[in-house]
């Protein structure tokens, strides 16, 4: 453990990884946060990456429940968990044959073509186009969430993939986020405790990087709260189209590289 602490690009990745994901579960550009295993990953194995950052995330959501009490669509939320549950069952059945670049390379390109999608709609049909709540959309897109978020910590682009297009309220799109990814994460933790994931290595860096996690989350509720429908709608499909090609430039590297 000594080794991980005392290397300064621990630091370099891990900290900057951690205030992406604060400023994430604070609902300010949804999709930026899922940058952390990625970037964590530079410096370390993405497994342990994805173990050292899921009590932090854990952590973040705590926050970002408290800070988006009261504020989210109900009808999102039961017609996505469901699937969500499903999504983790199947990432931990799979765990063993199911690389991170295999689910870089998925989510990166779903992604892509996501915003590319979405362009052609605001071309089409303006930039008042709402998408109708679909459940067997919702529950598919909850499963592959559910699924990416197990392995990589990347649930959030297929959230937005369907709830993006609904255009709900900034401020309610974030809560409803918040309960979503709060449930996800604490049903991960068992899993994650099963497959031996939660070393004393793991948990005591987890630990120390904890403390910035709120504030950040704090930070990007901040912002949320004063950024109007039209400023936060393109904001955000810029950072999942920024994250996709990442994610799928991460994937040639593991296929290739």
């Amino acid at each position: 453990m000594t080794g991980l602490l005392a290397d300064p690009w621990f630091y370099a990745a891990a900290i900057p990884a951690v205030i992406l994901v604060g400023l994430s579960k604070g609902g300010f550009g949804g999709a930026v946060g899922f940058v952390g295993v990625p970037l964590m990953a530079l410096v370390m194995p993405p497994v342990q990456a994805a173990a050292i950052l899921l009590p932090i995330l854990v952590l973040a959501d705590v926050v970002s429940l408290w800070t988006w009490r009261g504020v989210y669509d109900r009808k999102v939320l039961r017609s996505m968990l469901p699937g969500a549950m499903v999504g983790i069952a199947v990432g931990w059945l799979t765990a063993a044959v199911v690389t991170a670049g295999m689910v870089r390379f998925i989510v990166g390109t779903v992604a892509l073509v996501f915003v590319a999608r979405w362009a052609y709609q605001q071309f089409r049909h303006g930039a008042h186009h709402v998408a109708a709540p679909n459940r067997a959309a919702a529950l598919g897109w909850g499963t592959v969430s559910g699924f990416t978020s197990f392995v990589a910590h990347v649930g959030g682009p297929p959230f937005q993939v369907y709830t993006l297009p609904l255009r709900l309220d900034p401020k309610v799109l974030s809560g409803t986020a918040a309960i979503f990814f709060a449930i996800t994460n604490a049903v991960k933790l068992i899993p994650y405790f099963a497959l031996g994931q939660f070393d004393t290595t793991n948990l005591t860096a987890s630990a120390v990087l904890m403390p910035i996690a709120p504030l950040a989350t704090l930070a990007g509720a901040w912002l949320v709260r004063r950024m109007k429908p039209e400023v936060f709608y393109p904001f955000t499909y810029a950072t999942v189209a920024l994250i996709a090609v990442k994610l799928i430039y991460d994937a040639m590297g593991d296929f290739f590289g």
